[in-house]
């Protein structure tokens, strides 16, 4: 298994899908932001990838980070899938993404099995041409 690593946040791939999980909670900022999207490129050799990203542990995402997101945080994917905690965040970020169309297919989950289900649907349809 391909793992990948920082102070905050682990990265690994099993069977053709990226996964990651935050160590602890975090309170996102920019200098962190950044750092998370360095290792994602890194562990995908800045190949496409298809990603489950659990954001569970992440307490707030100020709008500095959210706009730095929506500059250089789609680079490298064909899909993310995020998994969350809430079915409140679960509508909150599903109805955010309909305000800011993403450039990639993107959706919220609060079942990972679920998300991991959505990111194979995809892989198969996108691998079938």
């Amino acid at each position: 298994m391909t793992e990948l690593e920082n102070e905050f946040i682990r990265f690994w791939v099993v069977d053709g899908i990226l996964h990651s999980k935050f160590k602890m909670e975090v309170n996102m900022d920019l200098d962190m932001i950044q750092k998370l999207i360095e290792t994602r490129h890194a562990i995908s050799g800045n190949v496409n990838q298809y990603w489950c990203y659990d954001v569970e542990a992440v307490r707030s995402f100020p709008k500095e980070c959210r706009d730095y997101v929506e500059i250089y945080g789609q680079d490298f994917l064909f899909a993310t899938a995020v998994v969350i905690n809430s079915h409140i965040q679960k509508f909150l970020f599903n109805t955010f993404l309909k305000l800011k169309k993403s450039k990639i297919p993107f959706q919220a989950f609060t079942n990972k099995e679920k998300a991991i289900e959505w990111l194979r649907e995809i892989k198969a349809k996108n691998e079938q041409g």
